[in-house]
């Protein structure tokens, strides 16, 4: 059993010199625009405390969330990391200049930002080969370390009919709804979105 024991608002960076210290682990959560991030996010930590932006490409911040979760079972282990919220991309209505900049900023933070354990890659399972995602996947691989893991999950899988439904459970994906329920047969069938992110974070069944 994993409980999120306390979970705050860091700070907010807009390139990788003005990040925090890498002095801890950290879960970086990637998608594009209205894709469910800080539903999921807030979800995860059970507080209200990623923001959603009502224009697509309004948010051009990478933020820092501090958490500090408690894994009760076999041994109680206390563990803190932190969670990066990064802008959406796919974004309309931005300027070539500022969305040039922006790509630069964000690409340098996930290439060279040295504590970062896990990218979160949350994908619309209304529209799973989109060129732009399929290019996310393609240039984390290129820079993914040893200690690093991709973890590709599905959002608004209830968004779906039954049919599309089980197509996804056929492959095995990663899926999660607008409510605390994540399937992976990795993990046995339905566990909580937590225990995944964990185990992600200390690359604990994640290959």
């Amino acid at each position: 059993m994993i409980v999120v024991k306390d979970a705050k608002f860091l700070t907010s960076a807009t390139k990788l010199a003005d990040c925090p210290h890498p002095d801890l682990m950290e879960v970086v959560f990637l998608g594009r625009s209205n894709v469910g991030k800080s539903t999921f996010i807030n979800l995860i930590l059970g507080k209200n405390l990623a923001k959603s932006s009502s224009t697509p490409g309004k948010t051009q911040l990478i933020n820092f969330f501090t958490s500090i979760w408690e894994r009760k079972e076999p041994d109680s282990q206390i563990i803190s990391f932190r969670f990066v919220d990064l802008p959406g991309f796919g974004y309309a209505k931005v300027s070539k200049e500022i969305k040039k900049k922006w790509e630069d900023n964000l690409w340098e933070f996930l290439s060279k930002r040295v504590s970062v354990k896990l990218f979160v890659h949350l994908i619309d399972a209304r529209h799973t080969e989109l060129e732009i995602d399929n290019y996310v996947n393609e240039a984390l691989e290129n820079i993914l370390r040893n200690d690093q893991r991709i973890l590709n999950i599905y959002t608004k899988f209830d968004k779906l009919n039954k049919s599309q439904q089980h197509l996804f459970y056929q492959k095995g994906r990663v899926v999660a709804s607008n409510n605390d329920k994540i399937i992976d047969k990795r993990y046995g069938g339905k566990t909580k979105i937590q225990e995944i992110i964990l185990n992600g974070v200390l690359g604990i069944g994640t290959d």
